[in-house]
């Protein structure tokens, strides 16, 4: 059955300045890849959450943001000390920063409304590395929600992560599923994916990543294996299949510029 959504209706976009390529700065910053796009729902990330990037975000409908952090390390020029050039990306999702982040935003939510959940990358990876357990795992789910018990937790997972005994115990704490194909061959066992995803997460919401770059070969998604998954977010969205979809991301549009246009086109159309 038809629940009659348009794709504008569903989406999100990770959005925040990164490092392009690994070999510059994008000129997308936070929200402003959700504007191209066309939407009006943000995964913020990259960033502080503090209050000034809310003020930036306060017109969309809908923020989400980071808890598993991706911080900028600053590593020095052996001949120019001190110019801080050039910057790599490093990941903290340890528990405390989890917890930590989960708390500043359930306080940001209270002046920001449109703030309506926090999301923590790359999950099972820290889960199985820091040996977390399920009781563990749900103070940062209670973190979020010590100031706004409505705020929700997105969990990434990846379809590679989809073994049942992985995620046992670990279901109560996730509101919302955020499910990823990362190597882009994988966008053709979509349906096997998505119906795995919800038996082991079930009456979970899922929101379908949709990567404009495939991490796995360096390079923009292959634009066959783009427009499968696009036609299958659609028939998915349609169909109630799936909570909505997210674009990573932002700042890889003029990287991906071809991907990127193509993208926002096929948003706009249906």
């Amino acid at each position: 059955m038809t629940d009659g959504r348009r794709l504008a209706d569903t989406g999100w976009v990770w959005d925040g300045q990164a490092i392009n390529g690994q070999w510059s700065l994008s000129i997308f910053g936070a929200g402003e890849g959700t504007r191209w796009f066309g939407l009006r729902r943000c995964c913020h990330m990259f960033h502080r959450n503090n209050a000034l990037a809310m003020e930036k975000l306060a017109d969309l409908d809908e923020v989400v943001c980071e808890i598993s952090k991706w911080d900028n390390e600053r590593v020095e020029h052996p001949d120019y000390p001190g110019l801080g050039a050039p910057l790599r990306m490093v990941h903290d999702g340890q528990m405390a920063r989890k917890i930590a982040e989960a708390d500043k935003v359930g306080r940001l939510s209270l002046a920001y409304p449109n703030v309506t959940a926090v999301y923590d990358d790359d999950l099972l990876g820290k889960i199985k590395n820091e040996k977390i357990t399920p009781r563990e795992y749900a103070r940062v789910r209670e973190a979020a929600r010590k100031h706004n018990p409505d705020l929700k937790l997105w969990a990434v997972v990846y379809a590679s992560e989809l073994e049942p005994a992985s995620w046992d115990g670990f279901q109560d704490c996730i509101d919302v599923v955020s499910l990823w194909v990362w190597d882009s061959a994988g966008v053709f066992e979509l349906d096997a994916t998505v119906e795995t995803c919800r038996a082991i997460f079930p009456g979970k919401p899922i929101i379908l990543g949709c990567y404009l770059r495939d991490f796995t070969i360096l390079e923009g998604m292959p634009m066959d294996r783009l427009e499968f998954q696009w036609n299958k977010v659609l028939e998915y969205t349609r169909n109630g299949v799936i909570a909505g979809y997210s674009i990573l991301g932002g700042f890889l549009i003029d990287l991906h510029e071809e991907q990127a246009r193509w993208v926002r086109d096929f948003i706009a159309a249906n």
